[in-house]
């Protein structure tokens, strides 16, 4: 199966929708390479980076249902890097 990595940028302006975000990353913990996530309390946001290995549906599926999510904003860029799951070995 074709992969590409990618890095999608959310940002949290709802406190009440960082449970539900945890419970997405969680759900397609699978794919994901790492993660960060930054607390800018001065303007009570976070901020989180999620490096992400996986087929380009299973990205775009995991960006949308983050995109639904009430006060919180993602944006998804991918590399020109494609292959597979056997290539990582």
């Amino acid at each position: 199966m074709e992969t590409r990595v990618a890095v999608m940028s959310i940002i949290v302006e709802n406190p009440d929708s960082v449970e539900p975000l945890n419970s997405l990353l969680h759900e397609f913990g699978e794919y994901i390479i790492g993660r960060m996530g930054i607390p800018y309390r001065q303007r009570k946001i976070s901020i989180i980076s999620v490096a992400i290995d996986a087929p380009q549906n299973t990205i775009a599926a995991l960006s949308g249902r983050i995109g639904k999510l009430g006060g919180v904003s993602v944006k998804t860029a991918y590399s020109a890097v494609i292959g597979g799951v056997d290539d990582q070995n």
